[in-house]
């Protein structure tokens, strides 16, 4: 049996790997707990441009021997900031797999922050931001989450505002990782043909001297709930509403899936087949669930044209109301099915396992083998489902409306129809 491999430096790295037999190639990876949601306000959108400016050169390689080193044995190099993680990651063949996490351990450790390229990461920014702004299903879930988690960390863009990456300079790059960048904030993760003992030696001369760092507990996420309309002249109105949901370590987060998947997940689901099978309200309508360390949301979005976005907002809230009550067995065993195959099937690539060993370190302090998990799926019962649901239900959601949504009604209008 594959096992899952975990060793601490004294200095409170820790290192994870699992090898996979039959694969050639391995995912190397730093994932550091910390992203969107550990900036102070006057930092906002410093995690992303610090992920940016990893692979503008570091003490001893530009930016182009960066690109250069990985793709000249065919490898691939990415990263990615999310509220509470930032990953910096490379997959590329066995024998090349220290290159791999030499380049890595690089371009955290040693960044040059070189003025020049910092002002030509800042236009790339600021155009990703103007990106942004103009695609409107990806701009509501930022004004989404503000109408969420209003005046905090949690509630603020990833991206961070305009104004603000225009100022940021060297030293607020060098002082965010002085501040969020310790060992004990840092997993070394590996999946594919991948040698834990060679793994953890290699990590001792990279990490080994690093200092041990205190590590603070995060501000704790307060939810308030509250509507957000933007009303602008486009081809749909764009409607999302949220709840509430478990984080991470919440008992209720298996039920959390579960539910969501049955009400918006797929083709299948309650939302999909009701208002865009029968009704005809919308061409995409989907629900899903995002989890952090203490506080988690549960989203729906769907676009639709201006006379409709009343009707659909309505019919929302009314299979809400219904799915606390009337889940079918056929409709909880889909949901369980689908999650159960998503997860599985997302651990048969080296970056899906090394993505899953690392969270799970993260958020668990272990990592659970996919039997348990499929246990812990299978145990949820529908009278589990129905108390989880009616909670969620119970309170204040929020609400983001974009387009021409004169015609929606207000978020107390809905609140009201779901205590009906």
């Amino acid at each position: 049996m594959t096992e899952t491999n975990i060793t601490t430096l004294p200095n409170g790295l820790r290192i994870v790997s699992r090898r996979m037999p039959g694969l050639h190639s391995a995912t190397i990876g730093l994932w550091v707990n910390a992203g969107g949601r550990d900036e102070r306000a006057e930092q906002n959108g410093i995690a992303h441009f610090l992920e940016h400016m990893a692979f503008k050169g570091t003490a001893r390689r530009s930016a182009l021997q960066i690109a250069e080193e990985i793709e000249d044995v065919g490898g691939y190099i990415n990263a990615y900031t999310s509220r509470e993680t930032t990953a910096y990651y490379a997959r590329v063949l066995q024998a090349d797999t220290a290159l791999a996490l030499d380049v890595v351990a690089d371009i955290v450790l040693n960044p040059a922050f070189d003025a020049r390229e910092i002002e030509v990461e800042r236009g790339v920014i600021l155009q990703e931001i103007g990106q942004a702004l103009d695609t409107p299903d990806d701009i509501i879930f930022d004004w989404l989450q503000e109408a969420a988690y209003p005046d905090q960390a949690m509630g603020r863009t990833i991206l961070g505002p305009a104004e603000r990456v225009s100022r940021f300079g060297r030293g607020d790059l060098s002082g965010f990782v002085a501040e969020q960048y310790g060992p004990g904030k840092m997993i070394l993760a590996a999946a594919g043909a991948v040698d834990h003992d060679s793994l953890v030696r290699q990590a001792e001369t990279l990490f080994g001297h690093l200092p041990a760092s205190e590590i603070r507990p995060r501000d704790t996420a307060h939810w308030q709930g509250a509507e957000v309309r933007r009303v602008k002249d486009l081809e749909q109105a764009h409607f999302t509403l949220a709840f509430e949901g478990p984080g991470f370590l919440s008992p209720d987060y298996h039920a959390a899936q579960i539910w969501t998947t049955a009400v918006g997940g797929g083709m299948s689901s309650r939302l999909f087949q009701k208002i865009r099978e029968e009704r005809g309200l919308c061409y995409s309508i989907f629900a899903q669930s995002g989890f952090h360390d203490d506080t988690g949301m549960m989203t729906i979005y769907a676009g639709t044209a201006a006379e409709d976005v009343a009707d659909l907002a309505q019919l929302t809230v009314d299979e809400l109301k219904r799915s606390v009550e009337d889940l079918s067995d056929a409709e909880i065993a889909r949901a369980k099915a689908q999650i159960r195959a998503g997860a599985l099937m997302g651990l048969e690539s080296s970056s899906g396992q090394a993505e899953r060993i690392a969270r799970s370190l993260a958020i668990w302090g272990r990592v659970p083998e996919p039997a348990e998990t499929a246990e812990r799926l299978a145990a949820v019962t529908r009278a589990d489902l129905s108390r989880y649901a009616e909670g969620l239900l119970s309170r204040r959601p929020a609400m983001a409306l974009y387009g021409p949504v004169e015609k929606a009604p207000a978020l107390d209008r809905l609140v009201e129809r779901l205590a009906a």
